[in-house]
């Protein structure tokens, strides 16, 4: 085929290149008329009404309930995966249901009245490799003037990151590693991350981050110090949330992250940050 036929994918620092049909990497976007659209546009693999806390979320709504939904496919390679059912899978494989953001809007606005619910969180997979999907249900779900939460690795490219941010009004971004070489295992791109918490911290999101802490790979003091220099770099009132590794996936004969560990590396990150939880 000629390089005309080939379409480049501009939604992560991947830029998949694919030919007339061919799905990318994560499994969740695929070359159509000559461009790059998100085959998981309203396909539904998970739907709950979970708490803000589960996000996790721990400073914004605190003790609120929030409508989460999750499509499928991810961006990433991470062997610790704790949604792989989901997230390292494409449509084929997969049972979802089909939605509009307008119908998904109207469940959160019912939900609401119902159960107080809060509106919705774009969670369980990754969901910016469907941010189209995101921004419709987010412009939906704020003509009802309800929230919107993002549960995102972050590695997606600016342009998409500036496109949402200014419908986000809190998100939980992991923050996996320390470096470069970190992400270098996972399939990822530690400046996009970086940058996407500090586009969304300064479009006046509520930014929330998350490590979790996988012994032998981001254990050390050194590690944890990293991860918080970048985040106070931004703002040292951003919270972290320093969490526990379990078995999963590629990993299940590791060793959960000793609670011990995850109380030493909070300690750490207090010298920089002033909100640490673990």
């Amino acid at each position: 085929m000629s390089e005309a036929s080939i379409a480049v994918c501009s939604t992560c620092p991947r830029h998949c290149r694919l030919f007339e049909g061919e799905t990318g990497f994560c499994r969740a976007r695929r070359a159509e008329g000559g461009r790059v659209v998100a085959g998981n546009y309203g396909c539904i693999t998970s739907l709950a009404l979970d708490p803000i806390e589960k996000k996790p979320l721990s400073f914004f709504r605190p003790g609120s309930s929030i409508l989460s939904v999750g499509s499928y496919g991810c961006n990433f390679r991470c062997p610790f995966c704790q949604n792989d059912s989901i997230s390292q899978h494409g449509g084929l494989e997969l049972d979802y249901q089909t939605t509009t953001p307008a119908e998904l809007a109207d469940l959160a606005l019912r939900l609401w009245r119902d159960r107080g619910n809060i509106g919705l969180a774009f969670t369980y997979n990754e969901p910016l490799v469907g941010w189209e999907f995101v921004r419709d249900c987010a412009e939906e779900i704020r003509r009802r003037s309800l929230c919107n939460v993002l549960v995102s690795n972050g590695c997606a490219d600016e342009t998409v990151v500036k496109e949402i941010a200014s419908l986000i009004d809190a998100a939980n971004i992991d923050l996996k590693g320390p470096s470069q070489s970190f992400y270098d295992w996972i399939g990822g791109n530690f400046a996009a991350v970086c940058s996407t918490i500090e586009i969304l911290h300064r479009a006046g999101c509520h930014v929330e981050v998350t490590t979790l802490v996988i012994p032998g790979r981001n254990d050390s003091d050194e590690s944890i110090d990293a991860i918080a220099s970048s985040l106070a770099s931004v703002s040292p009132d951003i919270p972290l949330h320093i969490t526990r590794f379990f078995p999963r996936f590629h990993m299940s004969d590791g060793h959960p992250t000793p609670v011990d560990t995850i109380h030493r590396l909070a300690g750490v990150a207090r010298s920089k940050l002033n909100y640490v939880l673990g």
